[in-house]
């Protein structure tokens, strides 16, 4: 059916002719503002910022030397909702970066150009305790004055409120884009400092719960490399030529029916001999009560059953999965068990099932349940630290689309330590999950008040 809007010469705004501009949605919205800036105020974004809103930039060098300083560069798929994901950001050297580049603490980030609409307008807010950090032309660093919640304006941006206008002020051409112009021009809810506070505060908390699931993690995974004794790497692992290349015998390629560099890299042998010579292990296929491939399924918005892909596997957790209609013969996985990346661009890549009962996912992942010799969570932690990862790498068969065979899957070495310290281990990523689940609920209620705050207003 088709959606037109009539609007007259004297309305037209910014020199906008685009039919997307002046949807009915978003005309419709207008008298909700009209009558939101008469009871709380509104203010568009440029009155509220400190300095100009502007990008990044993505520097012609970016090889970083032996010893080099780095400093953290965060791009569209590191800003996520409310938070950027620093551990997964790439790095630049310092000398191709310049003063001005650097996000001060307490910016906003938004994405202002993607492939779709969901990927513009994702905002997150950088703290001042964050690593340093600079960014690249996909994402605008938003400055407020100190009369405005930096906080308050995140969890704004996180509602369908928010949204809306950053969609609408956006041009959808190849790419939807916002300039940093446009940025400027979205409107924001402009309450008193109080009530900003008051809202920010609860995105605040959200934070402290963060870095305490981090905390959590961070001491499960020294716990680990206490007990491997994986603390004297720095200084045992091989440097300089020696850690460019292996030799190794004809015995060991027929075994691994591998001829590969990539099977027999030095960081891969010197990660097994390590197991071999410092711990008790086990193959993974021997801790395993059911290890299944999933089925590529099409999402369908009113599908029947929850379904996963690579991308839903996100702080080691899958989230906001989308939907399916399941086949009567699909394989599901269920609560604790493990979804592993095993073809494509992040092979390795690990998340345990916490949110969902039974879900279905796709034929790229494969599902891992565990059997009772071993906890899921202790497991999600070594396979999930490096000593995991490389052996994953090294498996990897394919030269265009990288891909994990079961079998080899099977062979990873997973470290025994004594039951009391595995179930240590265990308890430490459980709370982990928890302590993160709790700050996605606090960012929740962060955005129901701003929701409340808009809604309450316009129906006063």
């Amino acid at each position: 059916m088709a959606v037109w809007s009539t609007v007259s010469i004297s309305a037209l705004e910014y020199s906008r002719f685009d039919a997307d501009f002046y949807h009915p949605t978003y005309l419709s919205e207008l008298e909700s503002w009209r009558r939101l800036d008469e009871r709380i105020g509104v203010a568009r974004l440029g009155r509220i910022i400190a300095a100009p809103v502007r990008t990044g930039r993505t520097p012609k060098s970016r090889a970083i030397k032996s010893d080099e300083e780095t400093i953290r560069f965060i791009k569209t798929d590191t800003v996520r909702a409310g938070s950027v994901d620093f551990n997964n950001s790439t790095l630049l050297p310092m000398r191709v970066v310049g003063e001005r580049d650097i996000i001060p603490g307490g910016a906003v980030v938004m994405t202002i150009i993607g492939a779709t609409p969901e990927i513009v307008g994702r905002t997150a807010i950088v703290r001042s305790n964050d690593p340093a950090c600079v960014t690249n032309q996909n994402v605008a660093v938003i400055n407020t004055k100190g009369s405005f919640d930096p906080f308050f304006l995140t969890a704004y941006f996180q509602t369908k409120w928010g949204r809306d206008q950053v969609w609408r002020h956006s041009r959808r051409t190849e790419q939807v884009n916002l300039n940093c112009r446009e940025v400027e021009r979205v409107l924001v809810p402009n309450p008193e400092l109080a009530t900003q506070v008051a809202i920010g505060s609860l995105v605040r908390n959200s934070f402290v719960d963060t870095n305490h699931s981090i905390k959590l993690y961070e001491r499960a995974q020294q716990l680990l490399e206490a007990e491997l004794g994986l603390d004297k790497l720095t200084i045992q692992k091989p440097v300089g030529c020696a850690g460019r290349f292996s030799t190794v015998g004809w015995s060991e390629t027929v075994s691994a029916n591998r001829v590969d560099a990539q099977c027999f890299s030095p960081d891969a042998l010197f990660y097994e001999n390590w197991l071999h010579e410092h711990a008790q292990c086990d193959c993974l296929g021997v801790l395993l009560q059911e290890m299944t491939k999933g089925r590529q399924q099409d999402d369908v918005a009113d599908g029947s059953t929850d379904y996963c892909s690579i991308k839903h596997i996100t702080g080691r957790e899958l989230l906001q999965v989308s939907k399916c209609i399941s086949q009567p013969d699909s394989q599901l996985a269920g609560a604790d068990d493990l979804l592993l990346a095993i073809t494509g661009a992040t092979i390795g890549k690990i998340g345990i099932v916490k949110r969902y009962k039974r879900l279905a996912f796709s034929g790229d992942l494969l599902c891992m349940t565990t059997g009772n010799s071993i906890d899921p969570h202790y497991l999600l932690l070594a396979l999930d630290h490096k000593i995991g990862q490389v052996q994953f790498i090294r498996r990897i068969t394919g030269s265009t689309n990288g891909h994990l065979a079961l079998r080899d899957v099977a062979r990873v070495l997973v470290p025994r330590l004594n039951s009391v310290t595995e179930a240590r281990i265990a308890e430490l990523v459980r709370n982990s999950l928890s302590k993160q689940q709790e700050s996605e609920q606090l960012l929740e209620q962060a955005k129901a008040h701003v929701e409340s705050l808009i809604e309450g207003a316009i129906q006063a």
